[in-house]
C-alpha cells in the first residue's frame, strides 16, 4: 500500500511504525472472512481492510470525521485478522497507534467519554471495583434481568492449598489480575491447589496494580504506559526469586508479553521489559508441563482472542483437558470473538450482545456439561447468557480432578 504521510505527523516514531505496517497490506481481503464485525454488519468499513484505509486517510490528512471514527470504534481489536493475514500486517498495533493519535486531536462523544473514564477509573481499582461489585451482588435479586445478568454471582471461596511445598521443584509468581481478583477469585485458588499437587510454590506480588491494558486500549496511552512501568518495576525486582511469572487471565498475559513493543521508545524500561517477558507464561503453557486425571465430563472450550490471536496459543487448553480424560467438544467458528473484548461490552453493548448470542448458539451445541474459557472478560460475558455453567478452564480442571 502506497502512503503519503501528513508533514505534521511524518517524523513521529509511532507514525513511522504505522507507515511500515500500512505498507505491508496488499488489499487481499482475506481478513474480512474472519472479522466478527464484518460478518455481523456486512460493511467493508467495519472490517480490517476498510479500517486500514480509514487509518491511512487519517495519517495522510491529519483529520478524521465522526463517521470514520464510528467504524474504528466498532473494532473489537480481537486480532483474528492478524492470524489470517498472509502479509503479517500488525493490525492491532496499527489501530492502537491510530486511536492514540486521534485521541490527542478530538474528544469522543459525551456518552462514550463517560463510559471510558468510568471504566478506566473503576476496573483497575480494587478499592472501587470490589465494593461496587459486592453491592451489585447483594441487590442482584431485585434488579431488572438485563442488569442482573451482567453481575456475576458471588463465588463461595475454595479452600486454599492444604500444604505448601517445603522444597519446591519450581517457583512461580502468580499475577492475580484486577477484575478477576474480585469477580472470580476461585480461578487463582484453583490454580494454586493444582500447582501445590505438582510441588510448585506460588508467590504473589505485593501491591500488584493494573497491567495497563484497560487504559491503553481505551486510548489513554500515557496512563497505560505508566501503569506498565509501575508493574514492570515490581516484577523486575522479583525476577531472581522465581522460575516463571504466570497470568491466568489471557488479556493481562498478552499485554505484559507485549511490554517490549509498547515501551520500545523508553530504553530503560524496554530493557526491563525484555528481561521480565522472558519469564512470563500463560497458565496453559505452565500446566501443560504436568499430567492430570479428571472425571469424564463434556466441555466446550472458548479460546479467548487474547490467547489464540494475541499470544498465538491455540489448542493447548483442549490438549490439557483431553489428556486429563475430559471429553472436549469441537466448536464451529472458534476464531470469532464472543463480544467481550476487554471493555467492548461496555463501549459497544448492542454489537457485543449480538456477538454473544451468536457465540453461545455455537458453544451450546452438543449439550456440554460446561463451557470453559481462559479470560475473566470472556467468562463473565458468556456466563451472562449461557444455559450451562461457564468456568475458567483451570477451575474445571481442579473441580473434576481425581488427584
Amino acid at each position: 500500500m502506497q502512503t503519503h504521510i501528513h508533514p505534521e505527523l511524518i517524523n513521529k516514531p509511532q507514525v513511522k511504525e504505522a507507515d511500515q505496517i500500512l505498507r505491508r497490506c496488499v488489499h487481499c481481503g482475506f481478513c474480512t472472512a474472519t472479522c466478527p464485525t464484518y460478518q455481523l454488519l456486512g460493511d467493508e468499513l467495519d472490517g480490517p481492510r476498510g479500517r486500514i484505509y480509514l487509518l491511512k486517510n487519517f495519517l495522510e490528512e491529519n483529520t478524521i470525521d465522526d463517521k470514520s471514527m464510528q467504524h474504528l470504534d466498532r473494532c473489537l481489536t480481537c486480532r483474528a485478522c492478524e492470524t489470517t493475514c498472509p502479509s503479517g500486517v500488525e493490525y492491532g498495533r496499527l489501530l492502537d497507534i491510530g486511536r492514540g493519535l486521534i485521541s490527542e486531536r478530538r474528544k469522543p462523544p459525551v456518552l462514550a467519554g463517560i463510559r471510558s473514564r468510568l471504566s478506566r477509573w473503576i476496573i483497575p481499582s480494587q478499592h472501587l471495583f470490589k465494593p461496587l461489585l459486592r453491592t451489585g451482588q447483594v441487590m442482584r435479586a431485585v434488579l431488572p434481568a438485563a442488569v442482573a445478568n451482567k453481575i456475576p454471582p458471588k463465588q463461595r471461596p475454595l479452600p486454599a492449598p492444604g500444604q505448601k511445598p517445603g522444597n519446591p521443584d519450581m517457583r512461580v509468581l502468580l499475577l492475580q489480575g484486577c477484575a478477576q481478583r474480585s469477580a472470580t477469585p476461585n480461578v487463582n485458588i484453583a490454580l494454586e491447589c493444582l500447582l501445590a499437587e505438582q510441588n510448585v510454590a506460588v508467590t504473589h506480588l505485593s501491591g500488584e496494580g493494573c497491567c495497563g491494558a484497560v487504559d491503553y486500549h481505551l486510548s489513554a496511552h500515557a496512563r497505560g504506559l505508566q501503569r506498565m512501568r509501575d508493574l514492570l518495576d515490581k516484577l523486575h525486582a522479583r525476577l531472581s526469586e522465581v522460575d516463571f511469572i504466570v497470568s491466568s487471565a489471557s488479556g493481562c498475559g498478552v499485554t505484559i508479553k507485549e511490554y517490549p513493543l509498547h515501551l520500545a521508545e523508553d530504553p530503560e524500561y524496554a530493557k526491563k521489559a525484555l528481561q521480565v517477558v522472558d519469564k512470563v507464561v500463560d497458565v496453559s503453557e505452565l500446566l501443560g508441563r504436568f499430567e492430570f486425571s479428571c472425571a469424564t465430563i463434556k466441555a466446550m472450550v472458548h479460546t479467548p482472542c487474547t490467547l489464540q490471536h494475541g499470544q498465538g496459543i491455540d489448542g493447548q487448553i483442549e490438549a490439557i483437558l483431553q489428556g486429563a480424560g475430559i471429553t472436549v467438544l469441537k466448536s464451529r467458528e472458534s476464531h470469532l470473538c464472543c463480544g467481550s473484548a476487554g471493555t467492548y461490552s461496555i463501549m459497544q453493548p448492542a454489537i457485543s450482545q449480538r456477538l454473544l448470542a451468536r457465540k453461545l448458539d455455537v458453544l451450546q451445541e452438543g449439550m456440554p456439561d460446561f463451557i470453559v474459557t481462559a479470560n475473566i472478560g470472556c467468562q463473565l460475558h458468556l456466563q451472562s447468557g449461557a444455559n450451562v455453567p461457564v468456568l475458567h478452564w483451570v477451575e474445571l480442571l481442579h473441580q473434576q480432578s481425581k488427584a
